[in-house]
C-alpha cells in the first residue's frame, strides 16, 4: 500500500486530501474546495468603490511608467493591504493543492467522507478520460449536491456583474502581478512555497453539478460496496455532519481504517461509529482538527497516556465511560447559548443580527436555541433565512431520520419534531426566501432581524449586501464563523461600527481523546501526521506501530494479512487429499480448479476443460535429509557417496555420486532436484527413492 497526503486542509470546510494505491487501485479520498481563499478578492464593490478603484489603477499604472523609464523589468514594491488592495474579477475557485499535478484519468475510485468533500468534484468528472468510480453516502450527495447549486447560483451575481471572461487565463494570475499584490494577498494564491497557482479554475456550471452528481454511487451506512470484485468499500458514520463518514476498505491483502474529522459529541447526526474501525491492519489517521483546536494548543500539553512507557489496549466500555466524563459537551452547549444571548440581547436593543454561517448543525441547533430564547423574552423578531437551496434544505432534512443522532430519532418515534424550525416556519417566525431581492423579502422585510445567509467568506451571496447595509449601526450583530484571518475577511466593509462574534465550533476528535481512541481501536499499524507528532507523544510499549507521514510525500506500508481465505466449491472440496508434514507442522494438498476473486476473496471452482485434465507432476516440499537419502538408496542397493559443497555453489544443498551398480547423479537445489544417469530405469529407481524422502503432493 502507498499513501500520499495531499492537503492536509484546513478545518472543517476544508476536509483534508489522501491518493492511495491499495491492491493495485488507485483512491482518492475527498475533493473540497478551498473557499477559505475567496477572500483575496473584492465583493462586488459599490459604484463609488468600483470609481475609486479606477481612478486608483490609472495613478498606479502612470507612476509605475515614469518608475520604469530607462529599465527593462518592473520593481517588485511591497503594498499596504487596504481594500484596494484585494482583487477586482471575478473570482476562480483554488481546489486541492497538488491534486492538478495528478493525471485524473488513473484514478479508478473517489471516495467523499463529507458534503464539504464533494465541492471539488465537478471540477474533475468534468475533465477528459475520467472514469472513476464515485462512492458517497446518499446523505452526503444530496446535501452536497445543494450547497453546489447555492455556490453555483451565488457565483452569478458577480459573473453578472464583471460580464464573460474574455481570456482563458486571468490577468491577475499572471507573474507580474503577483508581485506587485501584498505578501498576504500573494500567499494565499500562490502558497507558502509559491507553487499552488495552477490549482485556481473557474467555477463549474449547473450543468457540470448535474453531471458530476449522476457518476456518483450512493451508499447507506455500514452498507457494503464492491469495485471490481477485489476491494469491499463500507462508510461509517463519523458524527461530525450529516451524512458524513469513515471508510473501511477490505481487500484480500490486508484493511485499512481511513479516520477522518470525526466527533463523539453530536446533537443533530449519527454518532460517530468508532467500534467498527476495530483491528484493521491499517489505520489512517487523517483528522487535522487538532492543529485548529486553539485551546488545546494553547495549554501547551503535550499529551499521552497517564503511563508514560506503555499503552494498554482499553475496552468499548472503558472508553465509553471516558467519552461520557468528558466536558466537550457541556462547553459546546454553553457556547450555543452564550451565541443566542448575545443575538437576543443585539436585537432586544434594536440591532439586527448577520449569522453567514455556513455549518449545518450549528445552523440547526442557532435556529433552536434562538426559537426558545425568543419565547422566553416575548419579542416579536423576525428570523429569515436566504438561500436559493433553503426550502429545498430543510424539507430534506426532515426527512432523513435514518441519518440522525438517536435523540432526534427518538422525537420521531414519541411523535414530536425532528427540527424545531418546522413548527417556527408553520408560525411564520421563520421566513425562508430564496434570494435578498426576492418580492416576499422586499414587501414583508422588517427590522431589526435575525438573518442566517450565505457566504462565511463574505464575498458572496447575500451577506455582502446586508453587511454593507448594518456595517456602521454599533446596535448590530455579525456573527461570524471561525475564519482564519478574519481582519482580512472584513477588510472591505471596514470601518466597522457593528459588533462581530467569531464563531467557534468543534469539528473533530480533541487532543485528549485521541490516544484512548487508538487504544480502543488496536490496529496494527497507525499511519498518523507528522504535523501531530509534537501535540500528541506515544508511549515506547504500545499495541500497534505509528508510521508518520507528510503533506506530498508518499509512504509505503505494508497491511498484509496474516492468513487469506478461500471459497472451495462443494465438488471440488470432496475431493481434497492432504499430506501432513511433520518438520514443519503443516498439512498441503493439490487441487485442480478456476481461481477467482470477488467481493474481495479468494474462489476456487472446478475446472471442467478437458484440456486440463492431463496429468501433472507431483509438487514437493521441503528438502531431505542427505543422511536418510543415502539410507534410502542404499536399501534398494544403490551406494552412494556425498561430496562436499563449496561455498560459491550457494543454490546447491547437497550432490550425491552413486557407484554401483551404476553411476548416476543427484543434485540437490533449494528449488529443484536434478538426477542424471544414463540409465532410464536407474533413473526411475531414483526418483522413486527421493520421491519418498521429499513427500509429494
Amino acid at each position: 500500500m502507498k499513501i500520499t497526503c495531499l492537503s492536509k486542509g484546513g478545518g472543517f470546510h476544508l476536509p483534508p486530501c489522501h491518493m492511495l494505491n491499495f491492491c493495485g487501485i488507485r483512491i482518492l479520498i475527498d475533493c473540497p474546495l478551498d473557499l477559505s481563499a475567496l477572500i483575496a478578492f473584492s465583493p462586488i464593490p459599490t459604484a463609488f468603490d468600483a470609481l475609486r478603484f479606477e481612478e486608483s489603477n490609472n495613478t498606479e499604472a502612470n507612476d509605475l511608467l515614469d518608475s520604469n523609464v530607462g529599465s527593462e523589468k518592473r520593481q517588485k514594491i511591497e503594498k499596504n493591504l487596504d481594500a484596494e488592495s484585494l482583487i477586482f474579477e471575478e473570482p476562480w475557485y483554488k481546489t486541492v493543492k497538488n491534486l492538478h499535478l495528478w493525471n485524473t484519468s488513473f484514478i479508478d475510485v473517489v471516495l467523499i467522507s463529507s458534503p464539504m468533500g464533494i465541492l471539488g468534484l465537478p471540477f474533475i468528472t468534468r475533465m477528459k478520460g475520467f472514469s472513476a468510480k464515485v462512492y458517497v453516502t446518499e446523505a452526503s450527495a444530496r446535501l452536497g449536491q445543494l450547497m453546489m447549486e447555492d455556490l453555483v447560483s451565488m457565483h452569478a451575481e458577480l459573473r453578472h456583474f464583471y460580464g464573460p471572461e474574455t481570456s482563458d487565463f486571468p490577468p491577475w494570475l499572471r507573474q507580474e502581478e503577483l508581485e506587485m499584490l501584498p505578501s498576504v494577498l500573494r500567499e494565499i494564491i500562490c502558497g507558502r512555497e509559491g507553487v499552488e497557482s495552477g490549482g485556481w479554475m473557474p467555477l463549474y456550471s449547473a450543468a457540470d453539478v448535474k453531471n458530476c452528481i449522476l457518476k456518483v454511487h450512493t451508499v447507506k451506512y455500514a452498507e457494503e460496496a464492491c469495485y471490481n470484485g477485489t476491494l469491499v468499500i463500507k462508510a461509517l458514520s463519523s458524527g461530525v455532519e450529516i451524512g458524513s463518514c469513515n471508510w473501511v476498505l477490505n481487500g484480500p491483502k490486508g484493511d485499512i481504517a481511513y479516520l477522518s474529522s470525526s466527533s463523539f459529541i453530536s446533537a443533530h447526526a449519527m454518532s460517530f461509529d468508532y467500534r467498527s474501525l476495530h483491528g484493521t491492519n491499517v489505520l489512517v489517521y487523517s483528522d487535522f482538527s487538532s492543529l485548529c483546536d486553539t485551546q488545546d494548543i494553547e495549554d501547551g500539553d503535550n499529551y499521552s497516556v497517564p503511563t508514560a512507557d506503555k499503552l494498554l489496549p482499553m475496552s468499548f466500555q472503558d472508553f465509553d465511560e471516558f467519552n461520557l466524563n468528558s466536558d466537550e459537551n457541556l462547553e459546546e452547549r454553553e457556547k450555543l447559548i452564550f451565541i443566542s444571548s448575545c443575538a437576543i440581547e443585539c436585537v432586544n436593543g434594536g440591532g439586527s443580527v448577520l449569522i453567514p454561517v455556513n455549518r449545518l448543525g450549528t445552523i440547526l441547533q442557532l435556529l433552536e436555541e434562538i426559537a426558545t430564547s425568543l419565547d422566553a423574552s416575548a419579542l416579536k423578531i423576525p428570523v429569515y433565512i436566504i438561500s436559493s437551496v433553503a426550502e429545498e434544505l430543510l424539507a430534506f432534512l426532515n426527512i432523513i431520520p435514518e441519518w440522525l443522532c438517536k435523540q432526534r430519532q427518538e422525537r420521531l418515534f414519541a411523535g414530536e419534531l425532528l427540527f424545531a424550525y418546522v413548527k417556527l416556519l408553520k408560525e411564520k417566525r421563520i421566513h425562508v426566501v430564496p434570494a435578498i431581492h426576492a418580492h416576499k423579502l422586499l414587501m414583508n422585510s422588517q427590522e431589526p432581524c435575525i438573518v442566517f445567509c450565505g457566504h462565511w467568506s463574505l464575498r458572496i451571496g447575500p451577506a455582502v449586501h446586508l453587511l454593507r447595509r448594518w456595517c456602521g449601526d454599533p446596535k448590530s450583530l455579525l456573527i461570524l464563523e471561525d475564519v482564519l484571518n478574519p481582519e482580512l475577511a472584513l477588510l472591505p466593509f471596514q470601518p466597522i461600527a457593528m459588533k462581530v462574534l467569531q464563531c467557534v465550533c468543534s469539528s473533530g476528535i480533541g487532543l485528549r481523546k485521541v490516544q484512548p481512541l487508538l487504544q480502543t481501536l488496536q490496529p496494527k499499524t497507525v499511519l498518523f501526521p507528522e504535523d501531530l507528532r509534537l501535540q500528541i507523544n506515544f508511549p515506547i510499549e504500545k499495541p500497534f506501530s505509528v508510521l508518520h507521514y507528510t503533506e506530498a510525500e508518499t509512504l509505503k506500508v505494508s497491511c498484509q494479512k496474516n492468513s487469506s481465505e478461500l471459497k472451495i466449491a462443494k465438488d471440488l472440496a470432496s475431493h481434497l487429499y492432504r499430506i501432513t508434514f511433520k518438520n514443519q507442522q503443516i498439512q498441503i494438498c493439490r487441487l485442480k480448479g478456476e481461481l477467482f476473486m470477488e467481493n474481495a476473496r479468494y474462489h476456487l471452482l472446478p475446472d471442467n476443460d478437458p484440456k486440463h485434465s492431463l496429468s501433472r507432476p507431483l509438487v514437493h516440499c521441503s528438502l531431505p535429509d542427505s543422511e536418510k537419502l543415502l539410507a534410502a538408496l542404499s536399501k534398494v542397493g544403490i551406494n552412494a557417496s556425498l561430496e562436499p559443497i563449496s561455498e560459491t555453489e550457494s543454490q546447491t544443498v547437497c550432490i550425491l555420486h552413486t557407484h554401483d551398480p551404476c553411476k548416476a547423479l543427484i543434485e540437490i537445489g533449494t528449488t529443484s532436484t536434478v538426477i542424471t544417469t544414463a540409465g532410464q530405469n536407474v533413473a526411475s529407481l531414483i526418483y522413486k527413492v527421493v520421491d519418498n524422502i521429499f513427500g509429494g503432493v
